[in-house]
């Protein structure tokens, strides 16, 4: 995810290297910012450790009384958010304050479940400790490290601080190299309303910075990015046992039955494959077309994607491709499915127009290209005809990869959608399950492991502490070598009469 960039950054008049932040559509800087090394990094742990106490000691009420004057400061704010992100990703305006609109929805979710979710609560004590009284409660981490991507710098990486904050962690932020000015920001207000201490701190920089992350002694790491980048975290967290969450890369499938309705389909699959350029971890790269429906999806989709326009303008339906690898990526996925037979029903190599591609859909990509079974992460569609929903169903599963996945279906959307092998799955639509707080997000498989968002994503920042209190003497009392034969005896005879038939 994170890659050093080429040539020495600029130093400030203090020594600090520094490095800009560039505007994809017209490679205007933005903002620079500083390289921050190990040494940094180590002391903004340090700094969120000595600030743990702090945090955790207001209580969910008081986090929350935080979190929220926080939301509201970003909601009348949020003219300035939009522009920043949309600068430094490129994207459209509304594709930006679409992903603002989310950032708001789950951070007041995470304040305002966090209580229910974590609390201390009772838990039946059973047959041998009925003279106890047992509760648990899910205490914080204390210092929460956050790599965060670059092609949704804020929902994505929010998705994890918000859960943390709301369970009582301080939180040290590392956003891509694209966008550093946006974990800036979310450092920043959130400092506003929390100036008593480093709750949550950004640090910039490139590759090195996130390693640093890994090894400054956070007690646990939250990563979103590819899945190469993703072992590599892991590898540098397992010296030093650090655990982790990987939300890693996808290659989501879209599976239209031969029952579905057929322009819902085509809507789902040019808005989950296209929008913010196809830059989306769950968006949709692969479509199974039963064959009693292929050649009309194909022409619906086809006719919808054509009239899609890429570019920089307010009216431009979606922007450019955030960063030049990405688009020698895109580039060479398309050249090599079409060298091999597969078929451009829409665009083609010429729609690779750096920084912008327009929209692409290919047919008849042989199974093993390139467009067919590695992330492509652009406006490319890859639609495959398949007898029915049930070899659809075996295609989607063939991969490693296991995040998200769609289902059109009239009768049959839940009985397929339990047979996929995957994190998350929409009936009848495309990504719904990420615009739902309460639902957890993350996959199986090369897409990574643990949980962002719902009471899944803030137990991820959180240990269990169980507690069991004896209340009362018991009749019957196995735990002593006082106990005796007959103790036992009566104990696996009451055992025999509860429990063996």
């Amino acid at each position: 995810m994170t890659q050093t960039a080429p040539g020495t950054p600029p130093r400030a008049d203090d020594g600090q290297r520094r490095f800009a932040s560039l505007d994809p559509r017209t490679g205007e800087v933005v903002a620079h910012h500083p390289v921050h090394g190990a040494a940094e990094v180590r002391a903004a742990v340090a700094a969120g450790r000595a600030a743990a106490a702090f945090w955790a000691g207001l209580g969910f009420d008081g986090r929350r009384r935080r979190l929220d004057a926080w939301r509201r400061l970003l909601v009348r704010r949020l003219p300035e958010f939009q522009a920043l992100i949309s600068a430094e990703t490129g994207k459209s305006a509304d594709d930006a304050r679409t992903e603002l609109a989310l950032v708001v929805d789950h951070l007041r979710w995470a304040a305002r479940q966090a209580p229910r979710v974590l609390g201390r609560r009772r838990v039946r004590s059973g047959l041998l400790m009925y003279n106890h009284a047992a509760s648990l409660e899910y205490r914080p981490l204390g210092v929460v490290g956050v790599i965060g991507p670059w092609n949704y710098p804020a929902f994505t990486p929010m998705g994890s601080i918000a859960y943390a904050l709301a369970a009582g962690n301080t939180v040290v932020f590392k956003p891509s190299e694209h966008t550093p000015g946006v974990g800036v920001f979310l450092a920043g207000t959130f400092a506003e309303v929390v100036p008593e201490h480093p709750v949550l701190q950004a640090v910039t920089g490139f590759g090195e910075t996130g390693a640093a992350l890994c090894a400054a002694g956070v007690d646990k790491l939250a990563f979103t990015g590819s899945t190469a980048t993703g072992r590599a975290v892991m590898a540098a967290c397992a010296a030093t046992l650090t655990p982790v969450l990987l939300e890693c890369g996808g290659k989501d499938a879209l599976i239209v039955a031969e029952d579905a309705d057929v322009a819902a389909a085509a809507r789902g699959a040019v808005w989950g494959g296209l929008f913010n350029a196809g830059q989306t971890c769950a968006g949709v790269e692969r479509v199974y077309a039963a064959d009693a429906v292929y050649d009309e999806f194909v022409r619906l989709v086809a006719d919808k994607a054509r009239a899609l326009r890429p570019g920089g303008d307010p009216d431009a339906d979606f922007g450019p491709i955030t960063t030049p690898e990405q688009v020698e990526v895109i580039r060479s996925h398309v050249a090599d499915a079409l060298e091999r037979g597969g078929r451009a029903v829409v665009g083609g190599a010429e729609s690779v127009r750096p920084p912008y591609v327009g929209p692409v859909v290919l047919v008849d990509v042989p199974e093993d290209a390139a467009a067919a079974t590695e992330e492509t992460f652009g406006p490319v569609l890859v639609v495959t005809r398949v007898a029915d929903a049930d070899e659809a169903v075996r295609r989607a599963n063939a991969l490693p990869y296991g995040l998200g996945a769609a289902v059109f279906s009239r009768d049959r959307g839940e009985e397929l959608a339990a047979r996929l092998r995957c994190g998350m799955v929409s009936v009848n639509s495309v990504l719904a399950y990420a615009s739902v707080p309460g639902l957890p997000f993350g996959g199986v498989g090369d897409s990574g492991f643990g949980r962002v968002h719902g009471e899944d994503g803030l137990r991820e920042f959180t240990y269990a502490h169980a507690v069991a209190r004896k209340r009362f003497k018991a009749l019957l009392d196995p735990m002593t070598y006082e106990r005796g034969s007959r103790t036992i005896k009566r104990v696996l005879r009451l055992v025999r009469v509860l429990h063996g038939r």
